[in-house]
Formats: C-alpha cells, structure tokens, sequence
C-alpha cells in the first residue's frame, strides 16, 4: 500500500474503517482514495494528476480479504494482484487469479489492487476481461450507505462514482467450472496486454461467457458468438467441441469485436482493414480459440 502522498498532495488521511473512510472524502470532497497507487502515482509523476489531498485505504482490513455470500464470493477492492494470483485464491476464481498473475512484474502484482484495476479502468486492465465475463457486481460505500452495481456499468462510464463514494467489495458468483485468461503481449513475459480473452462455462445456465480486453476503452462482450457454440455444447456428456467448431468461434469472437468497415453511403467497396488490425483480430481469434479449448477440456 502506498502511504506516503506526492509532492503534489497536500495532505495524507490513513482511516482504519470504511466509515472513516467515507468520512475524510466527505469532509475533503478533492481528496482521491488510493490504495496500491500503481496507476495513481504514474499519472502524478506524468503530470496528468495533481491531487489536493490523498486518503489511504491500506489499513482497511475488511478490504483486503474475501468471504462466502449466498453462492458468490465478496472480494475486498484491497486484494492485491500477488494475493489473488496464490493457490487459495485460484481455487476460488481460477481466471482471476489467473489474470493477476498476468498483471506486470513482482512490484505490480505486490501493489496493484482490484479496486484499482476497476476505478483506473485502463483499457488494458488484466482483470477487467474477467470480471466482465463472470457479470461481477461492485459493492459501492458513500455518505448514503451501500449500492451494487454492475461492473460494467462503471466501466463504461454509465454511472460514476458520486462524491465521496468509493469501491469497496466486487461481488462475483462462485461457478464451479472451468475458467480460463489469456492475454499477448508485446514482449516475452508478463506486460501490457495487446489483446486479452477470458472464458467462463456456467453449466447450470448451459452459458458460455467470454470477454475480450485490451482492444477498446472497455471489454467487449460478443453476446451472439457466446450464444452459437453454447448451442453446440453437450452440457450433459463431455463438453468437447471439434478443432472446427474452437476456430468458428475465434473468428466469431474476433469479428464481433473488430468488425470489417461498412460499405461507404455510395455503395462504393470500404477499405481493407490495415495490417495492423488485421493481426490484431487473428491474435484475439487465436486467444478466443485457445481460451475456449481449454475450457472444454
């Protein structure tokens, strides 16, 4: 947790609750609440941010575990990416913990929080892909009590975050089945995703839920390619799909969030995709592919 402020701060708070917590951002509306600080203190150091005053929420307990609620599990905004990447945790909400431990270099993965990834909203974000697919909820704390939203929601900018009101808990349902993150890279090794895939089954919908990150301001969902191989899949026997029905669905998936250009209002043929975006598309197909088979399997 980071808890010294930036030059640019002018005052630290370091609440031991969430109602203290609540209470300094009433009572310094211009204050920012951080927590690892990863993406907050490389926007100060950039100049893109300059806070008034900062309030800590490192000593909060209740936000840097989990508990069992009703079939889902109730994750602090605290977790950081190295607590979710453990064994413990995997067992809980495999493409999760599969996602922080993509999540950069020891230093991230020790500092970065959920709550961070979600406020931050980057668009190449590890864990947002996920959450997206596993239609996660965000508990959010204010001067008025609690409210749950979709995560969705914030991600899209549908509803922020009003005054004083902080993420608090992420509210994911326990599915019991298979889940799988992928992401490319740039470079070898765990860094900023080019294109992420996450695939979640929900045998007790007879759903498949996949989510594509990197390649927009937030994931993309493509709903109707979730329906189609859901259709073929045997939910009562093995679940396998043939190696042409895995590659349908990565094209699916892949088209469905990068779509060829429409035909100009003349009627006159539209460009060809540029080559750039063209591999971008084959890479998220082969990720989609891949996430899918390996969920099946």
């Amino acid at each position: 947790m980071t808890t010294h402020a930036p030059r640019a701060a002018q005052s630290v708070t370091l609440p031991a609750t969430l109602d203290e917590a609540v209470a300094a951002l009433t009572a310094m509306p211009a204050a920012v609440p951080v927590a690892g600080g990863t993406d907050l203190m490389a926007a100060v150091n950039k100049g893109q941010l300059r806070p008034a005053g900062l309030v800590g929420l490192g000593r909060i307990n209740e936000l840097r575990g989990w508990q069992y609620q009703d079939g889902h599990g109730l994750l602090g905004a605290g977790l950081t990416h190295a607590r979710m990447g453990r064994p413990d945790f995997a067992a809980l909400i495999p493409a999760l913990a599969a996602s922080a431990r993509a999540a950069g270099p020891p230093q991230i993965r020790n500092a970065g929080t959920l709550g961070g990834n979600i406020v931050s909203a980057a668009p190449t974000g590890d864990t947002l892909p996920v959450l997206a697919a596993l239609d996660a909820d965000l508990v959010v704390v204010g001067p008025d009590g609690a409210r749950e939203l979709p995560v969705s929601h914030l991600l899209a900018g549908r509803e922020m975050l009003a005054p004083a009101e902080l993420v608090a808990f992420v509210r994911v349902p326990l599915l019991h089945a298979p889940q799988v993150f992928l992401k490319a890279t740039g470079r070898t090794g765990p860094g900023r995703a080019l294109a992420s895939v996450a695939v979640v089954l929900d045998p007790a919908r007879r759903a498949v839920r996949c989510a594509v990150g990197a390649i927009a301001p937030m994931p993309l969902r493509p709903l109707e390619a979730e329906h189609w191989i859901a259709s073929l899949v045997d939910w009562d026997g093995e679940r396998g799909l043939a190696t042409e029905a895995l590659v349908a669905f990565g094209e699916y998936v892949a088209a469905a969030c990068i779509p060829d250009q429409p035909p100009a209002a003349d009627g006159e043929e539209p460009p060809p995709l540029p080559p750039a975006v063209l591999q971008l598309r084959r890479t998220v197909a082969v990720l989609a592919r891949r996430a899918l088979g390996r969920a099946l399997s």
